[in-house]
């Protein structure tokens, strides 16, 4: 388990807000178009990586992964980021955040589970409830930015209507209910251009209804890999 603190913008107020993570799950494959859905296993085929076995599907991380911090060190060049929603189960509530499933690619080829388990995954420090977002969810936005060889281009963005409905996210991983503690990834876009790694990640989640957005971003350190 570990406590991460963020803050909570809700009914048009902030208040700090510590929440005790006790497990985290990567839920992958979760476009709610298949097309689009295999656009993006077919864009992970070409760099190796299998067809997962079912969709969607739910991969559990150690919960002390999950971070706030502003940089990340990853061993060798082979990862990446890729822009999330991130449900939260708080006291009965679901909290809703952005984060980055950073993950290494090179071992993704040959077991996804553990390449989910070899990086560090950052989340914003800032919550909104999602009360406020379930009658326009569809319309909320994911985007991101990766900054390659000293230029920051667009990698990502899409409507959350190419997801799968949060009810239906949590009613195939969890039987309905999303459990206090747990914090689940919710699945991502293809990247524009292709998959690749980048020095540095932004990430964000705009409410284009009430007029917000939550913003984060982090360094990439590359360790070096010796023998």
């Amino acid at each position: 388990m570990v406590d991460i603190a963020f803050a909570l913008d809700a009914t048009g107020h902030r208040s700090p807000l510590t929440l005790p993570i006790r497990q985290l799950v990567i839920a992958g494959w979760t476009g709610r178009d298949p097309v689009a859905r295999d656009h993006h296993i077919a864009e992970l085929e070409a760099i190796g990586i299998a067809r997962p076995a079912s969709t969607p599907i739910y991969y559990r991380v150690a919960a002390r992964r999950l971070t706030t911090a502003s940089s990340i060190e990853v061993s060798g060049g082979d990862s990446s980021g890729e822009v999330e929603f991130v449900l939260f189960g708080a006291q009965g509530r679901i909290l809703v955040g952005v984060g980055s499933d950073h993950t290494d690619r090179k071992v993704e080829t040959y077991g996804v589970t553990v390449s989910k388990q070899m990086c560090d995954k950052p989340v914003a420090p800032e919550l909104w409830d999602f009360a406020e977002l379930a009658d326009h969810w569809d319309m909320i936005v994911l985007r991101s930015f990766a900054t390659i060889d000293g230029a920051r281009a667009l990698y990502q963005e899409g409507k959350l209507d190419g997801m799968l409905p949060v009810a239906d996210l949590i009613a195939r991983g969890f039987g309905g209910t999303l459990p206090d503690g747990c914090a689940l990834f919710g699945g991502t876009f293809a990247a524009k251009g292709g998959i690749r790694p980048a020095t540095r990640f932004d990430f964000e989640i705009e409410d284009p209804v009430l007029k917000r957005s939550i913003r984060h971003g982090y360094d990439v350190i590359e360790l070096p890999v010796l023998g």
